[in-house]
């Protein structure tokens, strides 16, 4: 009995000790959730009723020499729905037939797009919708829609430019052009937003809030002028289409700084409708001015003539009996375009009739290693500065400089070797340039979103011939305009110029000679004063294979960059130099 009233009293002792115990448990659980873990829990939570998305950072736009707008990024929309909670709604073809009207698209795929699944949470119903149609849109009052803004690549200027501007993929990324190799410059920084989810996982409208601003690319500014591209492209289209070429380019080079002012190719594209092209040329998708090497020809004796002169070995007056076909000791086989008899040239006048016996025998007055120097010394063997996408360097033919006969001979009037266009508007650029080589330059600068202003640098001037071989071969390049066969072609009232024709076989795909021609101009202009290269090559013109075919897109395309650079006439005469003895 005694022992039962003992245990009757600890019973109540017993119940409180426990009641306390478990009482402390809770209270540190308590302090664990609400104040220890209090953050990392409330943002598990959110995280699990919000949604976050991806807010795009507006790609920079990309401008010609002017400013004026080449490719640029403009905001469009994603428009998408609840499939289920429309269905709940009920009326979903009315619903569907006026959303369609909104947005200005046929009713059908929307109306499929919502009963496909009806028990569905998300359904796509359009892309790339403007600013106007989603306001229509959201007018309509149905809380089941939903829109999210995507950027959207588009070139103003359309095919002018688009060869070197490039495009960009669905996702924005770059995929060729200036989109491509300026893209450090160009592309924007991405940011976060987050929105309540509902119990569905749809966002819950106006919950939105931006966490992580996004932040716009740069611009990046070309070195073309926008109206001087649009010129060269229309004539060069013209020409090309005039004569049945394959393909064309025309380079505009500014000989004092380097620049590019228009680089023209043809056929080329629209970067608005980059698949059109692709599906019917993709060879078109770029810019063969920078990616297509070739036999340049004749205008490759410019090259040589200059080297003979720096290297102090020929004058322009240089004498030399040029039959129509040399055939030498050690088995080489040359010969000019035309059958003719020995004629007494200077090397003046081997430029003049672009003798190939002629310059044969004077290029080789100097070492075949020390002309690859002068080559690689004019850009030859390298892409240029450029640094544009796929972009060739061209090459010296097998074993360079131990070329075989045939190779020693014909690389000195510009066959047995390759170059691109640019490659060969550079070249002209050294020596309208006193001798000195610039840096060819496409990309001026990057103007960065806060607008500190990046020049784009390229290197340094390289001094490949004198000032005075250099001046002498625009002299002799003048008596080519006024004495050579095109010399009515190519005139420009009021101004000297200097030019080099060029006619080379090309190459078929077995690597062998063909009976198909590359025919390019050359020139420099005012050639007293040389402020501008024009660059022209046609290839395979089926109906002129000459370069009568490039003759009126090199008079046309210089004289408008004259008018545009406002250069004053010359206001003197062109040298008369011997062409024979």
């Amino acid at each position: 009995m005694e022992g039962h009233r003992r245990r009757a009293r600890w019973r109540p002792a017993f119940v409180l000790l426990t009641v306390l115990l478990l009482a402390g448990v809770f209270l540190v659980r308590l302090t664990d959730v609400q104040v220890v873990q209090a953050d990392a829990l409330r943002k598990a939570s959110k995280d699990r009723r919000s949604i976050s998305t991806v807010l795009p950072g507006p790609r920079g736009d990309i401008v010609d020499a002017d400013g004026t707008v080449l490719a640029t990024t403009v905001t469009r929309y994603r428009i998408t729905a609840v499939p289920w909670i429309a269905a709940k709604a009920g009326h979903v073809d009315r619903a569907a037939a006026r959303i369609a009207a909104a947005l200005g698209v046929p009713a059908a795929p929307i109306q499929q797009a919502l009963t496909a699944h009806p028990k569905a949470s998300y359904a796509l119903l359009a892309n790339e919708v403007t600013y106007a149609a989603l306001q229509r849109m959201r007018a309509l009052g149905l809380g089941w829609l939903y829109s999210e803004a995507v950027s959207k690549r588009i070139y103003p200027a359309g095919s002018v430019a688009g060869n070197l501007v490039g495009f960009v993929g669905a996702e924005q990324n770059p995929l060729a052009g200036v989109e491509r190799g300026s893209d450090a410059c160009l592309a924007g920084t991405q940011g976060e937003s987050v929105a309540e989810s509902a119990l569905d996982g749809t966002p819950i409208p106006g919950t939105e809030t931006v966490v992580k601003a996004a932040k716009p690319g740069g611009t990046v500014k070309l070195t073309v002028q926008r109206d001087l591209q649009y010129y060269a492209q229309q004539v060069l289209a013209q020409r090309a289409a005039q004569t049945g070429a394959a393909w064309g380019t025309v380079v505009v080079e500014e000989v004092r700084t380097g620049r590019l002012l228009a680089v023209a190719d043809w056929p080329t594209f629209n970067p608005n409708d980059v698949t059109k092209t692709a599906n019917t040329d993709p060879a078109a998708l770029g810019s063969r001015a920078f990616t297509a090497p070739y036999e340049p020809g004749s205008t490759m004796k410019s090259v040589t003539a200059a080297m003979l002169l720096d290297s102090g070995v020929a004058t322009p007056a240089s004498r030399v009996v040029a039959p129509y076909r040399l055939i030498t000791k050690d088995g080489a086989n040359i010969n000019d375009a035309e059958v003719h008899g020995n004629e007494h040239l200077t090397l003046t006048g081997v430029l003049v009739q672009s003798s190939n016996t002629g310059m044969s025998q004077l290029g080789g007055r100097i070492s075949d290693a020390k002309r690859l120097a002068y080559l690689k010394a004019f850009g030859f063997g390298s892409p240029t500065a450029v640094g544009f996408g796929a972009e060739a360097g061209g090459s010296f033919g097998a074993h360079a400089p131990n070329w075989g006969p045939q190779s020693h001979y014909a690389t000195m009037f510009g066959q047995g070797l390759t170059a691109t266009a640019v490659q060969m508007a550079s070249a002209y650029q050294t020596i309208a340039n006193g001798g000195v080589r610039l840096p060819v330059r496409l990309v001026e600068s990057c103007t960065k979103a806060d607008g500190t202003v990046e020049p784009v640098t390229t290197g340094s001037p390289t001094h490949v011939v004198s000032a005075s071989a250099a001046r002498s071969t625009v002299s002799m390049l003048e008596n080519v305009a006024t004495k050579g066969w095109l010399a009515a072609e190519v005139k420009i009232p009021g101004y000297r110029i200097g030019v080099k024709t060029g006619t080379a076989q090309e190459v078929d795909a077995s690597g062998v000679y063909s009976k198909q021609y590359l025919v390019s101009l050359a020139g420099v202009a005012p050639a007293d004063d040389p402020k501008y290269v024009v660059y022209v090559a046609l290839s395979q013109p089926k109906k002129l294979n000459s370069s009568l075919a490039t003759a009126p897109i090199w008079q046309k395309v210089m004289a408008r960059a004259l008018q545009t650079g406002g250069v004053v006439p010359s206001g003197s005469t062109s040298p008369d130099l011997p062409a024979t003895w």
